[in-house]
């Protein structure tokens, strides 16, 4: 899966050492926000030190987001996952032609039939019989 947006959070990084491998592990949590009508928000997370490096991802970067979601249960409760498995920055060239071209253009209206002037509207009246709703 993939979203698009901007980065409007770098939260702290967390590590430790496997308990099973001893080796030792960072992942770094991140929020981005779309840019639609109705934007939403998501909080994913890079997984490994070289990754995060890579990645190098600033707050209010634009950037597009390839990720994996997995959900797991633990103790009768269930926790999913947003693990990005590549990011790419978008420029400020590419920033601008996408949100051109995702916008819907303007549809024309269609074409209403024409309603004489001297036909009255007619009047609702929930107790008709008449009424062809199926409830």
């Amino acid at each position: 899966m993939e979203l698009a947006g901007k980065v409007i959070a770098v939260l702290e990084p967390r590590s430790g050492v496997a308990r099973t491998s001893g080796n030792p592990w960072m992942i770094q949590e991140y929020v981005i926000e779309t840019h639609e009508q109705y934007p939403h928000r998501m909080c994913f997370s890079l997984f490994g030190e070289d990754k995060i490096n890579q990645a190098n991802i600033q707050l209010n970067d634009e950037i597009n987001v390839s990720f994996d979601i997995n959900s797991r249960e633990y103790q009768g409760r269930w926790y999913t996952d947003i693990r990005a498995w590549k990011v790419d920055h978008v420029t400020a060239d590419q920033a601008a032609a996408p949100d051109a071209a995702a916008a819907p253009a303007p549809a024309a209206a269609p074409a209403a039939a024409p309603v004489a002037a001297s036909e009255p509207m007619p009047e609702f009246n929930p107790n008709e019989s008449t009424d062809d709703l199926p409830f």
